[in-house]
């Protein structure tokens, strides 16, 4: 933990609810950062990330207004995997470069919504991690819901994340999001509460009394 500063890396596959559990994390005080927002705004015309972009993939990617198109580049990565390390390499750095700068300017609770936060081995950026997690199948409902997609296109975005249980074994705490949105924000309230409570006893010395 950085003096000032408690970081907490927050996780989960796709369709978990990661951005919900972020929100009322927000609600409650913390300040917040997704990388996928991140990602989006990289992707922006005339960002760096929309130029590596291009550069891995070419214009062909681009929609008429000269965007990248998100929906079109996610079938092409996620139906080949050397085009996805391709995207990988090109705009992770991006990523964690303005994570780690907005991470420097905050102080308090920090809570970052990290999606490979365990595939990629990021652990070390932060001083506890947090796992969403629901039943594979409330997972692939929410996003076929949500994103319209097709049952086998969202098994291919799934298995490019690592199952639930290998990260569970990984988090410090996990959040379980197969009930209501009042369960959920009881949850994450009550974890909220604990993660003050640590971060108010690193930050006053009292670490072992903790631990």
């Amino acid at each position: 933990m950085t003096r000032g500063r408690f970081v907490v890396g927050l996780t989960g596959g796709i369709g978990t609810g990661k951005s919900s559990v972020l929100a009322e994390f927000e609600r409650l005080g913390a300040a917040t950062i997704s990388l996928d927002q991140l990602a989006r705004e990289q992707a922006r015309p005339g960002r760096d990330g929309w130029s590596a972009i291009v550069c891995a993939f070419g214009r062909g990617i681009l929609d008429r207004s000269g965007r990248i198109d998100r929906r079109a580049l996610g079938i092409v990565v996620f139906r080949d995997p050397a085009a996805r390390r391709r995207l990988e390499r090109a705009t992770h750095p991006l990523i964690l470069k303005e994570m780690t700068r907005l991470i420097s300017r905050l102080t308090g609770l920090v809570v970052v919504d990290v999606p490979l936060l365990f595939e990629k081995g990021l652990e070390r950026h932060f001083d506890v991690t947090v796992l969403v997690s629901c039943r594979v199948s409330t997972q692939a409902r929410r996003v076929i819901r949500r994103d319209g997609m097709s049952a086998a296109e969202v098994r291919r975005r799934m298995s490019a994340q690592w199952p639930t249980a290998r990260k569970k074994a990984l988090a410090d705490f996990t959040i379980s999001n197969d009930g209501t949105l009042a369960q959920l924000r009881a949850g994450v309230k009550s974890l909220h509460a604990v993660l003050t409570l640590f971060y108010g006893g690193m930050t006053n010395g009292n670490a072992d009394q903790l631990a």
